[in-house]
């Protein structure tokens, strides 16, 4: 068996491992990257870009509703083929794959980049296509798969997985979406919109991660136009004349097709991690420290969805570039992690930014919201429904977090994260331009709202100019 020796090795070449290969090969260190698998990254392969590109088919065709507004005649006319739509997905997401690889494995050496599952010989031991490799340091940024519970294997096809609903050449005319978070919202939606008839069911009470009430009954709310949302029971499948019969509690709903979006699962189990020596919890994953993504105080970093944490893209490329850098530095250092930001492209957008609702002490939180039914610019857009709420430090005045359903949600979530890390004040952000007519004017209606319940007030009041002396 051939055998060798690296400083570095990378297992996974999806975002996090890229991230972590950038920082790996500036450093000058010997490296290998391993890879099991499709390439491409979950991102543009199976996840962020294709389904973004499926939702703007489904919204762009769904606006076809509101010409009438305007005096546009012959909407009603309008007609979707599905199978086309389908088709520009996967165009789309080959483009996205493809400039993926050419910037990144396309162009390695075949003794640089190794494609197949490593598995731990030892704890500084590879074994991976047929040769060995001893790394001084290991990075495992091998990601995740869909959950797909045990019972339901049995009915084949007719289970999809989100990996797999952008390969459907033909949409069922019914679906069933079980799992509600971010990826079951917005393929949902989307496939009501594209003429699907969906229904959706989650065990919990609440969707998308929502855990403020106001702003999780408005986002209910808004979804439930578009298709059904039955909550607080789990679902359970049997099969029933040749479809599927999905129940739960008193709900039921016979339908062609399932889409699981029911969370992912760490690909972890070709690894050996019982030959690595390193310690697991109780999920089954490694313990590391997210702020310098090392396993105990061992040679082995974790970095990306593996984590079973913060699956974003960008918390993803930034656990890569920590693992990477401490995997080829001679000392580990801590890195401050961002502030947490998570948005949901359903329409409304749902998003999280900051510290999350159930983390707040209601007697030193103030609390600013504005509804979004009398927004003079969503009202023009027929985009006025949602909320967006605010969270301060009630002494102090400095920005904590926020939760919203609402149009331009992406956009206003983006603001507040960078307003939070900066450690800026509700007054401080009411001393910035507004413009109008801007969707910004409803964030500065909850900073006004949050800015009365606050003790800390800006000197000289909120429109404070500076005069400028020659």
């Amino acid at each position: 068996m051939n055998e060798k020796r690296v400083d570095v090795a990378i297992i996974g070449a999806g975002s996090a491992g890229l991230y972590a290969l950038g920082k790996v090969r500036a450093s000058g260190k010997r490296f290998v990257l391993i890879n099991g698998g499709d390439t491409g990254t979950t991102c543009a392969r199976v996840g962020c870009m294709p389904s973004k590109a499926m939702i703007q088919v489904a919204e762009d065709y769904h606006r076809r509703g509101i010409l009438g507004r305007y005096g546009v005649t012959g909407q009603e006319e309008l007609q979707l083929d599905s199978e086309e739509a389908m088709e520009h997905v996967r165009t789309l997401r080959d483009t996205f794959v493809d400039r993926v690889l050419s910037n990144s494995t396309d162009k390695m050496d075949a003794e640089l980049f190794i494609e197949g599952y490593a598995r731990f010989i030892d704890p500084h031991t590879l074994e991976v296509a047929g040769q060995r490799i001893h790394a001084e340091r290991i990075i495992i940024a091998t990601g995740t798969r869909p959950l797909i519970p045990a019972a339901w294997q049995a009915f084949g096809e007719r289970i999809v997985t989100t990996d797999q609903i952008f390969e459907l050449e033909q949409l069922p005319a019914t679906m069933a979406v079980v799992g509600l978070g971010v990826i079951g919202l917005e393929l949902g939606q989307a496939l009501a919109r594209l003429g699907v008839q969906v229904t959706g069911f989650d065990m919990l009470e609440t969707i998308g991660g929502l855990d403020d009430p106001d702003v999780a009954k408005a986002a209910i709310d808004a979804l439930t136009k578009d298709f059904p949302i039955h909550l607080g029971m789990a679902a359970e499948i049997s099969e029933e004349n040749g479809k599927l019969r999905v129940t739960a509690g008193n709900h039921s709903v016979l339908v062609d097709k399932v889409l699981a979006s029911l969370g992912r699962r760490p690909n972890l189990e070709h690894l050996a991690l019982e030959n690595a020596a390193i310690e697991l919890g109780a999920n089954g994953i490694p313990q590391f420290n997210p702020n310098t993504m090392q396993l105990g105080s061992s040679h082995i970093f974790l970095a990306g969805d593996v984590t079973g944490e913060r699956a974003l893209l960008h918390e993803a490329g930034d656990e890569g570039r920590i693992a990477g850098h401490n995997a080829s530095s001679d000392r580990v250092s801590a890195f401050k992690r961002k502030v947490p930001l998570s948005i949901n492209f359903c329409d409304p957008n749902i998003c999280h930014v900051g510290a999350r609702w159930s983390e707040l002490d209601a007697e030193s939180t103030a609390v600013g919201v504005v509804n979004f039914a009398p927004v003079g610019r969503a009202l023009i857009m027929g985009k006025n429904r949602g909320i967006l709420k605010v969270y301060a430090d009630k002494v102090s005045g400095r920005l904590l977090g926020s939760e919203m359903a609402c149009t331009k949600g992406e956009n206003l979530a983006h603001l507040l994260a960078w307003s939070i890390q900066q450690q800026l004040t509700v007054g401080d952000l009411l001393q910035m331009p507004f413009y109008h007519p801007v969707i910004e004017e409803a964030l500065q209606a909850a900073l006004y709202d949050c800015y009365a319940k606050v003790e800390r007030k800006n000197t000289g009041g909120i429109v404070e100019l500076v005069s400028l002396v020659q």
